[in-house]
């Protein structure tokens, strides 16, 4: 079962949520705030896999609320945005977010985007999610120098997390590098460790900023 909390400032839009995630039998929603505090309150007492979580609310927002509450040991938290919200995005894809989704997704893309956000993957299938998570990157790339932290990897963990970069999943990269599924994921594992990183998303900005993404 995968725990959810939903942080949002409207009523409607959060009961809305929680009734569209409640009707998948994976998925409870556990708990409800109205701001970013009132977030970061109920994870440390409910412990829930993901937040859904707004940008924009009174107090504090979702952006500082994203930066507390995704630690290496804390939930992944899903950003809900809009096409015109770009640089909230490249702010909460600082802070640690693990995936994004417009908040006209259908109640199909929301179950989905849970799922994947809560299994440790990047959710890039948005082509809007890509774009912004490749530029970000570049940016980055000006503001600090490339790591040599990739110098620890070996050939075949380079060439996951090339086919990490293109949102490719562990299935997929199984059958592009003719492994077994589990050897991906074992693999995928050695190069989140190896390289400090929490998870996928974090796996594909790392790429796109030294240079590795292909």
């Amino acid at each position: 079962m995968i725990r959810v909390v939903i942080a949002d400032d409207q009523v409607m839009i959060r009961d809305g949520l929680a009734t569209l995630l409640d009707s998948d039998p994976l998925i409870s929603v556990v708990g409800q705030a109205g701001d970013g505090a009132e977030a970061i309150a109920l994870c440390g007492r409910l412990d829930p896999d993901v937040v859904v979580m707004d940008v924009r609310m009174p107090g504090m927002d979702g952006l500082a609320a994203t930066a507390r509450i995704a630690s290496d040991t804390g939930p992944r938290v899903l950003i809900l945005t809009t096409f015109d919200l770009d640089e909230y995005v490249y702010e909460a894809l600082g802070a640690g977010a693990s995936g994004f989704l417009l908040k006209d997704a259908s109640a199909q893309d929301l179950i989905h985007a849970v799922k994947v956000v809560a299994s440790g993957d990047a959710l890039l299938a948005p082509s809007v999610t890509r774009r912004l998570i490749q530029d970000f990157a570049r940016r980055r790339r000006h503001e600090r120098p490339r790591t040599d932290a990739a110098d620890g990897l070996t050939p075949r963990e380079l060439d996951v997390l090339r086919l990490i970069s293109r949102g490719m999943s562990n299935a997929e990269i199984a059958t592009e590098l003719f492994l077994a599924e589990q050897t991906v994921k074992t693999h995928v594992g050695h190069v989140l460790t190896k390289l400090g990183l929490r998870d996928r998303t974090q796996a594909v900005v790392f790429a796109y900023e030294n240079g590795i993404a292909g």
